[in-house]
């Protein structure tokens, strides 16, 4: 089965997007399908192909949603992506974020083979995407060429149907048990019998560090050998670094700086309860499932993107947003009840087995599948695709 996976952003950059076409790219290679990616380019717009990977469109950075997004504005693509699309033959192009400018818009208007669409943000993080501000009448008619829509959660669907109403399946993120499950020794200078908080990501305001930092202070004194580690780095930073110093609470509040990735599963092997305490913004709580399938439990904030993902008192603790007393309680209650934190985590490790990439996988074929039966009159020279076969 030829597959096309295309992405909004330089496939070089790391980033939730990309790990995620990633992940599918390497199931789907698995089950024996031919794959091919096209993505922006970051080295001079020049078109480069690298195994099954084609880069085209110079890549221009962009602040959206607090964070960098890597993707191409170039106007000058809709003949080589024609010539691509012809030369390919792709049975099925699946499109990620569509309505980003420019390659996704592009190949979804010169794509003449069924196409699949994954929406992956929401709320104010897709106010920001310029897909949107392209003129609606051209993102409608974009849309009108999608034969089958997929969202990540209940929240990135809600949003994106109240802009282009029409059925939307749920199919979320998924995650590489694999690795996440594999043992990880604990950080040897934090693996000294004091109970850690962990909290990983970036430092910016939606991620919502200060108020678990303004909550610390109260942790420490119920229990006063608890300690937090910030495992990130971010603009905030020196901010954060200066509250914990004129608040005594150096040498209980640990910045770590920037965790590379094949490091993450030994921070949460060293802690005891991990806690995101995000303000919103938040599409999918892919950081969550990570703790989980490593068997931690997690004091995380009320928010759409992370009721998809935990139910309260069943994989961890949901606490009102901005709320530090909230989750000064949430942590104190867990720190202090060894039992009731390992009942979580295994609750944690049986629910994370729904999104294992393998499962994903072949859950997202299944749905090209419907699709294509869906539109046989469209792709009647197709044959049939199976999960397990090209």
């Amino acid at each position: 089965m030829k597959i096309g996976l295309v992405s909004p952003y330089d496939f070089a950059a790391p980033g939730g997007v990309r790990e995620h076409i990633g992940a599918l790219d390497a199931k789907f290679r698995e089950l024996g399908h031919d794959v091919v990616i096209l993505t922006p380019n970051s080295r001079d717009g020049r078109e480069e192909h690298h195994d099954n990977v084609i880069s085209l469109g110079r890549v221009t950075p962009l602040r959206i949603n607090g964070s960098t997004a890597r993707i191409t504005l170039s106007l000058w693509l809709t003949h080589r992506v024609r010539q691509i699309l012809r030369q390919e033959q792709f049975e099925i192009l699946h499109i990620h974020e569509p309505l980003m400018p420019a390659l996704p818009l592009t190949v979804l208007r010169c794509s003449e083979t069924i196409n699949v669409a994954t929406f992956h943000a929401h709320g104010q993080s897709y106010a920001s995407n310029l897909g949107y501000l392209v003129g609606k009448a051209i993102v409608r008619r974009r849309v009108k060429k999608l034969h089958g829509r997929i969202a990540v959660s209940n929240t990135a669907r809600q949003f994106v149907e109240s802009y282009f109403p029409g059925e939307y399946t749920v199919i979320p993120n998924g995650i590489d048990l694999d690795y996440w499950q594999q043992p990880a020794k604990p950080i040897e200078r934090f693996a000294d019998g004091r109970p850690n908080v962990l909290f990983l990501g970036r430092l910016e305001n939606r991620k919502g560090l200060k108020y678990l930092i303004r909550a610390f202070e109260r942790v420490r004194q119920e229990v006063p050998r608890a300690r937090l580690i910030v495992a990130g780095e971010g603009r905030l930073r020196g901010g954060f670094e200066r509250y914990v110093w004129r608040h005594d609470l150096e040498g209980d509040v640990y910045f770590t700086g920037f965790v590379p990735a094949d490091e993450r599963r030994r921070y949460f092997a060293t802690c005891d309860v991990f806690c995101a305490p995000s303000t919103g913004q938040e599409s999918f709580g892919i950081v969550l499932l990570e703790a989980m399938a490593c068997g931690k439990p997690i004091v995380a904030s009320n928010i759409a993107g992370y009721r998809d993902v935990i139910t309260n008192r069943r994989e961890g603790l949901l606490v009102p947003v901005k709320d530090q007393d909230a989750i000064a309680d949430a942590l104190v209650e867990l720190l202090n009840n060894p039992v009731r934190r390992q009942e979580l985590a295994e609750q944690g490790l049986r629910t994370v087995q729904q999104y294992s990439w393998s499962h994903v996988a072949r859950w997202i074929l299944e749905y090209f599948n419907e699709v294509r039966t869906r539109y046989r009159t469209v792709s009647s020279w197709v044959p049939e695709l199976s999960p397990g076969s090209a």
